[in-house]
Parts: C-alpha cells; structure tokens; sequence
C-alpha cells in the first residue's frame, strides 16, 4: 500500500481502543494529565479545548518508522475507568501494531505520555501526602512525550532560546518528516552529501515543496475532520489488564465523534507529521538541518545524538530503568553522567531528561528558576546560589521537590494567563519571560485568545 492507498482509506474508518485507567480511574483527569508542561504544547501534541481531547500522530510500528497514524485520545464522562484511544484511517490493527501502541508496560506510548503505570501512580499518591494543595488542584502527573527520543530532542530546543522559538524549532521538525515520509523527485537533498554550494537554490526548491506538503496536509485533515462527524467502520479493541491481550471486535455502527473547536484546524495541517525518529535525523546535513528547522547550533547536537542511538552507541532503555522502580540517587548520578558525556548535555538538559524519566528530586534551574524565586519567593539567587536556593524552599517535599516547584510555578502561569488548557495554541508563543514581569497598573493580566466552553 501506497501513501495515496493510506490517505484513501482515511475517509471513512477508524480503529477505537479502550484503554483501562486502573488505579489513576478516581481522581485522574485528562486535561490536567495532559496540559500539566509545556511539552504539551510543541508540536505535534494538539489539545482540543473545546473537546478535551488530545491529537497527534503515533507510530504504529517499532521499525516502521513510515507507518503513522493521528491518534485522538478522550476521555467519556459516560466511562470514567477507560480512556478512548482512536485510531485514525485504518480499519484494522496488526498484532505487532497493536502491542507496539498499547503493551502492558512503559514502553506504551499512550501510557507514557499520560504516564498511566502502578509506579507513576504510587509516586503520586506518595507526593500528595506531603503536598495537599497539589492534591487539591489535582496536579501531579506530568506529561511527557510518546518516546524518550522525542523528550530527549524537545529538552535540547527548551535550552538557551525563547519559548516561542522552541515552538517554532518543534513544529519545523515535524513539517520536515512529513516532507521525508512523502518524498518526490525534488526532495533529494536531505541528504548529508548535500553540496555546500548548491545549498541557497536547494532551499527554494524545498520551499516549495514544503507548501505543496502544507497544502496536502491540510487536505487530509479535512478528511479526518469529516470521520470524526460519522463513522460507519469502526473496529473495537478491548484492553483487558487481566488476559493481557487485545480482544477486537468489528462493529457496524454509528460512533459520535468530537468536533474540533474553531481555531484548531490551522494549528494541525502543516504539522501533521509526526516528530522525527532518530533513522530520519541521522541522515540529514548538519547545515540544511539548521536552516531548513531554525535549530542553529542545536542541528548538530540533535544529529550526533540521533546518530549515537542508531548506531547502538547509546541506548535510551539504560534511561528508562526507573519505569521499573529504581529510582535512587545514585541511579540519577550514574544516568546524568552517561548524558553528560555527549555534546550539548549540560546540567540544566540533563534534569530536564531525567525528569521525564521519573526523577522528580532535581529542579532544573535557568533563568526562568530564578525569575520565579524573585517574584514569589523574594529570593535574589543567582546561578551559583540557585541550587541550594531550590533546596531551602522546597526540600521539604523531597524526593518530589520538582513536582512541589512546578505544580507553583504553573499556578503562577495560570494566575497570569488563565487555564493554560483553554489557551489557543495561537497564544502559546505569548507565555514568555516578558509578560511574566510584574505589571505597573491595575487590571493587568494579560488577555489571551481561549476556546469557549459550550
């Protein structure tokens, strides 16, 4: 089957999975599981807010790197203990598909984004112990990405730049594997022997490329916009916790699907792709990288990391051992230190990695650290006082001290912006450093755009 075949059948089926919430089911919260960082809002994560449902594309298979599928995830009020999880334009899922999307471990993707596991679970039932406004506001479970690769990359663009540069780098990244997932005689020069001074008259040509690509995109969201009005082939995946397989069921029905809000449909046409694997990275040009997605000095350390994993010089499972409860010091120390030996990994990336590992001792501390103690912890650090600044304030949650500093510094972004899970995504390059300054007069919370509740 072609990529056409695959855009084909788009148009009139889709595959929903019932994924069991277990332990999480009384007190969890989709929109606060999802919109609790900001990794949520780079791309191609898309929170709905008018529908409360998460969208992006999944790879459906560990070595397909091809083979991705936009993925909607909601939640009914009718079935608080299971998560819907549909599958969009294909009307059945192979055995190897469906334990690659939904296996009984960390490596899900569903599961690790909403870190949906019985030791993210105890984690937060032992941080709401020592943090009852947190348990309150229902905040603990922080989201990350489907993949540690995905989370390791995203970390490198949060350093040294501006949020909305961040967005703009993760959204180019994700327009370029669509373009490398949909190649054309054109498309020739992603490729690392790229000459340097054919370069400037290549781009125009990938420009070009890249609108057509948009256009494409944009039509084909279109059609997944209609199956969400009526879909006439659905098939049923049940996910029994106690057989530990996948049960399907072909039905012939009519399924109600969630529109998307008004605003949302722009936000995801050209960056339908999906994030870059590390097989797509590792072949590019350091230089057409760093212009092509705006990642400057980043192009270069995201290639040489993609290229270490591909080559089997670094593993990402090493990193995920504490899915498996080995959280300790020392495991944090040896993992920082296996990070750290790579260009481009510094203390503040390293924490920042580690965290969306399940390391919730070490708070990350840039400038934005220490903007937030100023201006509500009246504390004047600095970057060599900030550390043992962090600790005085919030040892007292430890080893959680992470999720007591971002549970209040999210609060903060909301006492500024509002719901940050009702922002239009159009707003997000607004939640900066700047507007976070105190303000001379009265009235001064900023306005942005959200998507009304109807």
């Amino acid at each position: 089957m072609n990529g056409d075949d695959k855009i084909a059948a788009s148009d009139d089926c889709a595959v929903l999975v019932e994924l069991p919430l277990g332990d999480a089911a009384p007190d969890f919260s989709l929109e606060k599981a999802v919109c609790s960082h900001g990794l949520f809002m780079m791309s191609p994560n898309h929170w709905d807010p008018h529908s409360k449902t998460f969208r992006r594309p999944l790879r459906l298979d560990a070595d397909g790197d091809e083979t991705s599928r936009v993925v909607h995830v909601s939640h009914p009020p009718d079935s608080a203990h299971v998560l819907h999880v549909r599958v969009i334009g294909t009307r059945v899922l192979t055995t190897q598909q469906q334990q690659f999307l939904l296996p009984l471990n960390f490596q899900s993707q569903v599961r690790r984004m909403l870190r949906l596991s019985e030791e993210e679970n105890r984690r937060i039932v032992e941080f709401h112990e020592l943090h009852q406004e947190a348990k309150q506001r229902g905040f603990g479970r922080m989201f990350r990405s489907p993949t540690l690769f995905e989370d390791v990359i995203k970390c490198i663009l949060l350093c040294n730049c501006q949020w909305s540069r961040t967005l703009g780098m993760a959204q180019a990244l994700c327009e370029l594997q669509a373009e490398l997932q949909h190649p054309s005689n054109e498309v020739h020069i992603f490729a690392p022997n790229t000459p340097a001074g054919k370069e400037s008259k290549r781009n125009s040509v990938a420009r070009k490329c890249s609108k057509k690509l948009g256009k494409k995109y944009t039509e084909d969201i279109a059609a997944v916009e209609d199956i969400e009005t009526n879909i006439n082939n659905s098939e049923i995946l049940n996910f029994s916790d106690e057989t530990e397989k996948l049960s399907t069921t072909l039905i012939s029905t009519h399924v109600p699907m969630s529109q998307p809000s008004e605003g949302t449909k722009d936000h995801l046409g050209p960056t339908i792709g999906n994030f870059p694997s590390p097989k797509e990275l590792a072949t590019l040009d350091e230089g057409f990288l760093a212009r092509r997605c705006g990642l400057g000095y980043r192009a270069r350390r995201v290639i040489n990391f993609a290229r270490e994993i591909v080559q089997g010089r670094f593993q990402l499972s090493d990193l995920e051992c504490v899915s498996c409860g080995t959280v300790s010091i020392s495991n944090y120390e040896n993992l920082s230190e296996k990070l750290r030996v790579m260009e481009g990994f510094g203390p503040y990336t390293c924490a920042n990695v580690l965290m969306c590992v399940g390391y919730y001792h070490v708070v990350p501390s840039d400038s934005e650290t220490i903007r937030h103690l100023k201006q509500v912890h009246a504390k004047r650090s600095t970057i060599e006082t900030v550390q043992s600044d962090v600790e005085d304030i919030y040892g007292k949650y430890a080893p959680f001290q992470f999720l007591a500093f971002w549970s209040e510094i999210w609060q903060f972004y909301e006492e500024r912006f509002g719901n940050l899970s009702q922002l239009s995504p159009t707003d997000y390059k607004l939640i900066t450093a700047a507007n976070m300054r105190p303000k001379k007069r009265m009235g001064s919370k900023r306005k942005l755009s959200v998507v009304d509740e109807v």
